[in-house]
């Protein structure tokens, strides 16, 4: 079962910040859409999913 996405609100719009695995690290984005496409095709790399995805909330927040 998929988790909820977290969202996070900018001045530029909200976003869901979406992650998964990728081999021995995980890989987060923002989306706009239901389909989760990465916003601008930005993929943000973590150790973790937890790392990644604050990596994610963190470049959303200085845009």
């Amino acid at each position: 079962m998929p988790l909820m996405a977290e969202s996070v609100t900018t001045a530029a719009g909200t976003f869901e910040i979406r992650s998964e695995a990728h081999g021995p690290h995980w890989v987060a984005w923002l989306s706009r859409t239901a389909d989760g496409g990465p916003e601008k095709s930005i993929l943000i790399v973590g150790q973790t999913q937890a790392e990644a995805e604050a990596r994610a909330r963190k470049w959303a927040e200085r845009q």
